[in-house]
Parts: structure tokens; sequence; C-alpha cells
């Protein structure tokens, strides 16, 4: 199932644009002798980039998961069967699904904006964490970092702001939801089911907090690049609107966290939504945007390169990844 996926993301991507040359080249050589080693014992850093008017994108594989029982996470008010039926109707397996994490860069010109961080040093036992390993591969460095965006505070999106105790981006500043971080900061949720996340919230995010700026509905990070509250998934997650030169792109989160299971059926509930019917109604309301005004996404969940488009289809949308849109 690995061995496909990664094929269709390949051709999705376009040839010249997932990898460093080199790791293609390595890659192939493997390939060409049957040595899968190296393939087997490391995980290669994935990134992708693309041009957006003068803003040059970059989006990287913090790694992948692959979960059981689909059906457990996602259309949790479905039949098992209905899900598992979904999932065979478009080619993929019943019993389990791959779950893949995709932070990104803008580079502006000017500033260099990290969205979101992965998991950061203790998901690199599992094959996360890969987002520091993918900005080198790419030509970055943590210092070249200058603001760090987070769309909300799960531990998936944090935890690679720490980096052996310290913060693994010393030069930037950090822009987060001022209600997503009340939320996840206050001791009500000792004793809860969310207080996982606010330990690791406390852990990865509060050290900071001098250098975050707090923002809300219509806020802008950069020019350019807007803030649109999107709760449901948490109470405080965000998107944001990201425009150069007349384009424009949506980073929608995990406004919709699988392709197929939550694009085409938005109303289907989610396990990790916390407000199942406000995740619901922001998944319309946010992917109606994307498909009536023609703009491009990038999911946080999606298929990697994790970029695409929305259309509308039956009572919900299909996913339609990037080609060469963006090379011409």
């Amino acid at each position: 199932m690995a061995m496909g996926m990664n094929r269709r993301t390949f051709v999705a991507a376009g040839v010249g644009l997932l990898a460093a040359p080199m790791i293609l080249r390595e890659t192939a050589a493997m390939a060409a002798t049957g040595d899968n080693t190296k393939m087997d014992a490391t995980t290669q850093p994935e990134f992708t980039q693309f041009k957006l008017g003068s803003y040059k994108f970059t989006v990287i594989r913090d790694g992948k998961s692959v979960v059981e029982k689909p059906n457990e996470t996602f259309g949790t008010n479905q039949p098992a069967e209905t899900v598992q039926a979904l999932l065979a109707q478009n080619f993929l397996p019943t019993d389990k699904f791959v779950n893949s994490y995709a932070p990104f860069v803008i580079d502006t010109g000017s500033e260099v904006i990290l969205v979101d961080t992965g998991f950061g040093e203790n998901g690199r036992a599992k094959g996360t964490g890969q987002l520091a390993a993918g900005l080198k591969a790419a030509g970055y460095s943590a210092d070249d970092i200058t603001i760090v965006a987070l769309t909300h505070l799960h531990g998936d999106h944090i935890g690679g702001l720490m980096e052996g105790g310290k913060p693994a981006f010393a030069k930037a500043r950090y822009v987060a939801g001022k209600t997503e971080y009340d939320f996840w900061t206050d001791k009500a949720r000792e004793g809860t089911p969310a207080e996982g996340g606010h330990k690791a919230v406390l852990a990865n995010v509060a050290p900071l907090a001098e250098k975050i700026t707090f923002i809300g509905e219509g806020d802008a990070v950069v020019s350019g690049m807007t803030a649109m509250l999107a709760p449901g998934h948490t109470p405080g997650h965000m998107i944001f609107n990201i425009e150069s030169d007349g384009k424009r792109l949506i980073a929608t989160g995990d406004t919709a966290n699988h392709y197929i299971l939550s694009l085409q059926n938005p109303t289907w509930e989610v396990r990790f939504d916390m407000d199942k019917a406000q995740a619901a109604a922001t998944r319309k309301k946010v992917f109606d945007m994307i498909a009536s005004d023609k703009v491009p996404f990038i999911g946080y969940h999606m298929p990697f390169p994790a970029v695409g488009f929305a259309e509308v289809y039956e009572s919900g949308y299909r996913f339609v990844p990037k080609t060469y849109q963006f090379d011409l």
C-alpha cells in the first residue's frame, strides 16, 4: 500500500519537485541495483516547491503514520460499512489509512514564514519529526525562519517548536490564535481529555509566550497573509488567506483531515474534532469558498505534497492534486 501511495503522490507532484536531485539519484541507483537497505533504514526528506505570485512555497513532509480502522477516526457517526464502502469506491484500503503531516514555508523575499512545525524531536523514533531535515534539504536552516505561524496547538503542529529544551527557531517571532492559546493554557483542562494537549502547550508554546503575537479573525500575519477563524477542530483553529501579485492560496490546517472521508462527506464526524457540529459547518464554509473561488489550498493532512484544489462533487467536494499549474 505504501509503495502505491508513494507512486501516486510522485506522479501528482511532478517529477522535478518532490525531492533534492541528489536524493532522487541515490534512490534511483538503489532501485537499479536492488539495494534497498538504506531505503528501509532511513527516512529521506521530502519536499516540494512552487511559486505563487512573487512568493516561494516549500511544503515539507514531516512524516507519515499508518493508522488502523479508518472508520474509528472518520465518519464516526456512520456505520462502519458505509465508511469502508466509500474507501473501496475510491481504490483505498478499508482497514487502514496513511496520515501525512505537511508544515510549509512561505518565502516572501523579506520574511521566511513557517506554518506549523510537525512533531519535532519526540516524533523521530516513529519516523516523524522530519521538518528540520526537510528544511535543510530545501536549502533553509532553522535560523532562516523569521516567523512561525500556528494554525492551532495540537501536538503534531507544535512539537517542532522546541529542540533540546531550547527554541528550535531562535531568530523567529511567533503568531498564534488568542482563543486557542487561552483554551489550552487554562488549568481547567487538567483532569479532562484535553489534559495531554494542555501539557504539550505548556511545554512547547508557553515558554515562547513573550515572543508570540496573539491574533484573531482578520488580523494580518504579514501584509498579504490574513488569519481567518475556522473553529470546531479546536476552539481557536485558524486558517490563513495568502495573496501575492493577484494570486491567492488558502492554508486550511486541519479543517479537513482526509481527502476522501472529510471532503466527499464534510458532515461526517471526525474523532479528533472537539466540536463536531461546528467542525462540519466550518468544513462546508471553507471548502465552499475554495471551490467557488477556484483557489488552491494546502491541507496539513492531504496526500503529500498536500497542495491542490477542491471542486463541488455530489454532497461534498473532490480533491484535485496540483500538477504543473504553478510551473507555468
